[in-house]
């Protein structure tokens, strides 16, 4: 409902939108207007909208031509690609250096890992994404410049390696977004659980070394950290947006920059009720998995 009110007042003219610079008769204008609702009362807009949206009909794309559920189901598919390989790429990577970080406190191997979670939260996505391009696809051309398929070639001929190698240099950039917040959660959880009084005990009857850190370490850090990754799911949304605009990768974040910049209201509402569900998704999952994990929430539930 706020995304609606704010887009209907913002100074976006859906006929403008459909027509681009085509010049047309007014006429012609006024039966486009009467067919976009242009001076329809708002909220018999939204509840046209929300009727429609209800039964599933999400519009027509002013800039794609055609119906918005298509556009959505096409671009978000190949979204989803992208953001699974470099979440779960950035996940399994900050793990191991939180764990690295947090057994070497202290030492040169931790505070190098910390310079390094350091700048990658300083450093903006779209920033890595175009010095990642400028140096892996233009100087080196190990990978290509953008898009998800090589040009030039039927989709038919398309082979899974021309769309992994394609997939590499985003899914790289996107996943450094995560690796430096999850290292750094990771690596004070397992100082702390170190630090706790039944590692102390632990220690005292004889157990060092990996073992000690496997056994006491990792199973308490697991789950904060995986709660973590899940909980991250906004920022992935949000880095995907960048990075597919850099490297011109054909997602639901260049379609959401295309219907921002070219007015496309339909396909734009589309976007933001798909990035909520998304996020929400993320936070349901985190809940469930931490509730499915740990028994004591369990336990403390059905006490309540």
């Amino acid at each position: 409902m706020a995304s609606f009110w704010i887009v209907e007042q913002s100074p976006i003219d859906p006929v403008r939108a459909y027509i681009g610079e085509m010049s047309i008769q007014p006429e012609q204008k006024a039966k486009l207007e009467e067919y976009w609702g242009v001076n329809t009362p708002a909220h018999e807009k939204f509840l046209n909208w929300a009727e429609n949206l209800l039964k599933g009909d999400l519009g027509t794309s002013l800039i794609y031509r055609m119906p918005v559920t298509e556009v959505v189901k096409e671009r978000f598919a190949a979204s989803l690609i992208l953001m699974a390989s470099s979440w779960l790429l950035s996940g399994v990577l900050g793990f191991a250096l939180g764990i690295l970080a947090g057994m070497k406190n202290g030492t040169l191997i931790d505070k190098a890992i910390k310079v390094y979670c350091y700048i990658l939260l300083a450093a903006p996505t779209f920033w890595l994404a175009l010095i990642f391009l400028l140096i892996f696809a233009v100087n080196l051309g190990w990978f290509p410049v953008g898009l998800s398929v090589p040009i030039g070639v039927a989709s038919e001929d398309v082979t899974f390696f021309d769309r992994i190698h394609h997939l590499i240099l985003p899914t790289v950039t996107l996943s450094l977004l995560g690796v430096a917040s999850i290292a750094m959660f990771t690596r004070e959880k397992l100082i702390e659980v170190m630090e706790s009084d039944y590692v102390l005990f632990a220690k005292a009857r004889g157990e060092t070394g990996f073992d000690l850190i496997k056994r006491h370490g990792i199973r308490n850090v697991a789950l904060p950290a995986i709660t973590l990754q899940f909980l991250g799911f906004s920022e992935l949304f949000g880095g995907a947006v960048l990075v597919e605009q850099v490297f011109s990768y054909p997602g639901i974040g260049q379609a959401a920059v295309a219907a921002g910049l070219r007015s496309d209201v339909p396909l734009l509402l589309a976007i933001v009720i798909i990035s909520a569900l998304f996020v929400y998704s993320g936070n349901l999952i985190a809940d469930i998995i931490y509730e499915f994990v740990d028994p004591r929430i369990r336990q403390q539930e059905r006490r309540t």
